[in-house]
């Protein structure tokens, strides 16, 4: 598999003649680019897909119909009001229970191995640890510092020394914890609260921006339903040894 650096093949933001078969792009940004009389056979993509045209058809639409029909769960992680995002929390609960069962079932080690450069299975409860933090505990509790240490954030990078970290369960207790405060905020909360823009309550961490409640609770659920495909996808890895 070729690895590129960002300046392979690349000049005046034009890349012509090239051969990129077998290459792996990672963490980058595609964006407005344009692919012209191109060979694309046997390719994947994971990730966030906006406003893609393949041969003139926009297919976000047709992606996005598809994962619905295949992951119906999926239509109740876009709520729009209070009630919308307790039901939402009660989806996460059975999602991740079905996925974590499975996880219990290989040898504990396994839970911290990891496929292809992706987060650990324990590491990827971690990063949702740090998601709800950075989102919900920070901009919506407003707490300032309010990350756990445990929390993992995105993008790991490529030399990130080996998954030695905390065991499942207590991550999973962390968790647990986090959103349960988020609940209790939620079952306080008026539809009227998520219009409300809020603000970072520090300087530090991510994110920076203002922003409405609403926003900040949607990038969660997104992330807790790609983060689950993405475990499960790599427990059929781990399963098949």
């Amino acid at each position: 598999m070729r690895e590129l650096s960002g300046s392979d093949e690349f000049k005046n933001g034009l890349i012509r003649d090239s051969d990129f078969s077998g290459a792996e792009f990672r963490s980058v940004d595609l964006s407005n680019i344009k692919i012209y009389d191109a060979w694309l056979f046997n390719a994947e993509i994971m990730g966030r897909v906006d406003g893609l045209k393949i041969n003139g058809v926009d297919v976000e639409p047709l992606i996005e119909a598809e994962l619905d029909r295949r992951y119906p769960e999926r239509t109740k992680l876009r709520p729009t009001d209070v009630k919308g995002l307790l039901t939402a929390y009660e989806t996460i609960d059975e999602m991740w229970a079905s996925t974590i069962e499975r996880a219990r079932r290989l040898p504990a080690v396994k839970l911290h191995e990891r496929v292809n450069g992706e987060y650990s299975f324990v590491e990827t409860l971690r990063h949702l640890v740090y998601a709800t933090d950075a989102w919900l505990t920070r901009m919506v509790l407003r707490e300032p510092n309010a990350y756990h240490e445990w929390g993992v954030p995105p993008d790991l990078p490529p030399d990130a020394p080996p998954d030695r970290g905390p065991e499942l369960d207590p991550v999973l207790k962390v968790r647990k914890e986090r959103n349960a405060r988020v609940r209790e905020w939620l079952e306080q909360a008026r539809d009227a609260d998520l219009e409300t823009e809020v603000s970072p309550p520090d300087s530090v961490g991510h994110p920076q921006v203002t922003t409405p409640v609403m926003r900040c609770f949607r990038v969660v659920m997104r992330e807790e339903w790609w983060h689950n495909l993405y475990a499960n996808r790599d427990l059929t890895v781990l399963e098949e040894g």
